[in-house]
């Protein structure tokens, strides 16, 4: 954790009703914000129900993300964590893409090339960094 936060004082909202999941092999729904270890990324809005895209006919899932700061330092941690999250979660059959959403980040193009690059992605998942914030 840094000793200097980027953003200090985040907005924190409240969590929306979840429907009840019948599959329970994973139960570990949230992931925790990388700057704030206590907060979801769904707590920051991150990430919420409309942002996230599932066509199951075409088997593609698409999580458009909205960094809480236009200069926060993390959304490509934050991406691949979702990445992996879907991953682990979803049948090998679909398709996941993450996004950052128009507007909402200085370096929008670049996190989304990263986050568009599977090699890059690939790397990260091998990198021991990675594993250990995941984890």
């Amino acid at each position: 954790m840094n000793s200097r936060l980027v953003n200090e004082n985040p907005i924190v909202y409240p969590k929306k009703q979840r429907r009840v999941r019948t599959d329970q092999s994973n139960t570990d729904e949230d992931i925790k914000d990388p700057e704030h270890s206590e907060l979801t990324l769904e707590d920051l809005r991150v990430i919420t129900k409309e942002s996230v895209e599932v066509d199951d006919a075409k088997s593609y899932v698409r999580v458009t993300l909205t960094p809480t700061l236009p200069h926060c330092h993390v959304p490509h941690l934050i991406g691949l964590c979702i990445y992996a999250k879907l991953l682990k979660s979803l049948p090998t059959r679909f398709k996941v893409d993450v996004r950052v959403a128009p507007g909402s980040h200085a370096t929008e193009a670049a996190v989304n090339k990263q986050l568009g690059d599977k090699e890059r992605i690939a790397a990260a998942f091998e990198s021991p960094y990675f594993v250990d914030l995941f984890n």
